[in-house]
């Protein structure tokens, strides 16, 4: 498996060197597309240098013991100290096999986030603003930005549905894992008797591209424009601004109001639009790895139910690996990480207990 780390050494010294070149420097796309591969590999670099010098380590210390002639405390500092090594070094070969997994080419991208208010009507739309909350507020606090897309309010404060879009670095390598049916536990507002109702809410998490990535014909588009409805105030306008998006090869609907402007509207229906045929796009050629997906955590199914959030417990249970994190009202003001991280690891996990199996 190491022979094979030389590769990522000469390239990481030969990205470092075209850095400095003037005419890579002033292509900013060339320029950034080398800094984003830099930053993949650095890791893997470095644990690798890091695991060359364990062995050195390990090399000498057992040619010293095999030479003979030691004095008894000095050899047993040495013999200690191979020890220490050994035990590095299998840490440090199980960190490789991880940074070695294949990466999902679209965790460096932007994201566009959709909720929608599953089953219990008013209750599941302000669960979704709820949701709305914790993804906002998540990414505020990885310096992110959100930009809301499309919303379609309701009078309570809720979502009937709503897209915005995440912008940063890594946002889909994290809230990738976050598309499935979100439950919830609670008494509503509106209940008198006290009694606790289930609700659901829809959260699809789609990667942001680019036009060249997906070419759209614009015969295969129908474009309606219609008068912004909604709970009343900016949701309300006497124009035709709000647009509807038909991609009539696929059937895919899009729809944007958020906006006064019909030409913003259009653009932002455009991007979500896109997203939408790319992930389709994706789920087919998944399709052809159905085996291989259902060995890891992924990015869930969208509707497949995914967590739970029991307010009168005070917890939150995510079922697809078991785990449940009592820090309620810190979850629900954007402190996602923790379960996150631990959503990540169990996809590693499984990602390499796949390979295993594969190479045996």
């Amino acid at each position: 498996m190491f022979d094979n780390l030389v590769v990522f050494v000469n390239r990481f010294d030969e990205i470092n060197e075209k850095l400095f070149d003037p005419s890579i420097v002033s292509n900013p796309k060339i320029y950034a597309d080398l800094m984003r591969e830099l930053k993949h590999i650095t890791p893997i670099v470095e644990k690798y240098k890091e695991y060359q010098q364990v062995f050195k380590t390990e090399v000498e210390a057992k040619e010293m013991l095999d030479a003979g002639g030691l004095e008894k405390e000095f050899r047993e500092m040495v013999e200690q100290e191979l020890s220490d090594s050994r035990k590095q070094l299998e840490v440090i070969t199980d960190e490789l096999k991880i940074l070695l997994l294949p990466r999902d080419p679209n965790d460096d991208r932007n994201v566009i986030v959709e909720i929608r208010g599953g089953a219990g009507g008013e209750e599941a739309a302000l669960f979704s603003g709820v949701l709305f909350r914790m993804y906002s507020m998540y990414a505020e606090s990885k310096g992110w930005r959100a930009e809301i897309l499309n919303a379609n309010e309701t009078e309570l404060g809720g979502y009937k549905e709503i897209s915005f879009m995440i912008t940063g670095d890594g946002a889909y390598s994290r809230l990738k894992y976050e598309s499935g049916v979100h439950r919830v536990q609670r008494v509503p507002e509106t209940e008198t008797q006290g009694r606790v109702h289930t609700s659901t809410a829809t959260v699809a998490v789609l990667a942001e591209v680019d036009d060249v990535e997906i070419e759209i014909n614009p015969a295969d588009l129908q474009i309606d424009t219609y008068r912004a409805s909604g709970a009343g105030g900016q949701h309300v306008n006497k124009t035709e601004s709000a647009i509807r998006i038909t991609h009539l090869p696929t059937g895919v609907i899009v729809e944007c109001q958020d906006e006064r402007s019909q030409l913003k509207n259009k653009d932002k229906a455009m991007k979500i639009l896109r997203s939408r045929l790319y992930e389709a796009k994706q789920q087919e050629q998944d399709a052809k790895l159905a085996e291989e997906r259902r060995s890891q955590v992924g990015t869930g199914d969208r509707s497949e139910r995914i967590r739970t959030y029991n307010y009168p417990q005070g917890r939150i249970t995510d079922h697809r690996i078991g785990l449940t994190i009592y820090k309620f009202d810190d979850m629900l003001n954007g402190s996602l990480d923790e379960m996150i991280d631990a959503l990540i690891t169990a996809d590693r996990a499984a990602k390499l207990e796949n390979t295993i199996e594969t190479q045996e």
